[in-house]
């Protein structure tokens, strides 16, 4: 009888291991950012990704990458003297030469992979940032909702035609979305990834703690 008390107690204790790792898996999902030298994975390139963990229990927020980058094409997507040109250069404080300084994005495939397949991930226009990298062979196994779409019908701000006469509400920017959910903080977007994942992350919190957000 005390054996079997005592197996009992190891399969409990067990199965009380397996629910806090499965719940501590749970409570977290990756926030991913990229910063690209255009609008599609056809026309631009990688230049740096940023990615942090969001603890969905309470709000807190760690690094699990921050690097600048480039792809071998760098160079054969555009003309030299014109990628000095492209928005993210004119738009935020990454210069070209620290692009061209850094290591390639190939570099990082298995690590990116495994952090794309150990946790849930998101990104804000998610199809744009995901896109990007699944067109490069990544793949996401576990992907949540993406938070632009999900803060459209909460933001409600009105475009001034909507699609076949209807006043659709636009998708609202990380800046109108901050200032939303954040009004007392003031912020300016950065167009760098890893603090553009930072704020998006808190934008994912915000919606959590409304109920709007689940994996």
């Amino acid at each position: 009888m005390i054996e079997n008390h005592k197996e009992e107690q190891k399969e409990r204790k067990k199965e009380e291991e397996n629910i806090k790792r499965k719940t501590f898996s749970n409570s977290n999902v990756a926030i991913l950012d990229i910063e690209t030298t255009g609008r599609t994975p056809s026309s631009g390139t990688i230049v740096e990704i940023g990615i942090c963990l969001l603890n969905l229990h309470d709000g807190s927020i760690s690094k699990l990458f921050d690097q600048v980058l480039h792809e071998n094409n760098l160079y054969t997507q555009f003309e030299a003297a014109n990628l000095s040109s492209s928005w993210i250069f004119q738009n935020s404080n990454l210069t070209l030469a620290e692009v061209k300084n850094s290591p390639l994005l190939e570099s990082y495939q298995e690590e990116l992979q495994r952090i794309f397949s150990t946790y849930p991930i998101t990104a804000y226009n998610k199809a744009f940032d995901l896109g990007f990298l699944k067109a490069r062979g990544f793949s996401f196994p576990r992907e949540g909702p993406c938070p632009m779409i999900v803060s459209t019908p909460i933001l409600k701000i009105s475009k001034r035609y909507g699609r076949y006469g209807r006043n659709d509400y636009k998708w609202p920017t990380v800046e109108e979305a901050w200032e939303f959910f954040y009004p007392e903080h003031a912020y300016w977007e950065a167009h760098r990834a890893y603090d553009d994942a930072m704020h998006e992350a808190k934008i994912v919190y915000a919606l959590y703690e409304r109920g709007k957000w689940r994996l």
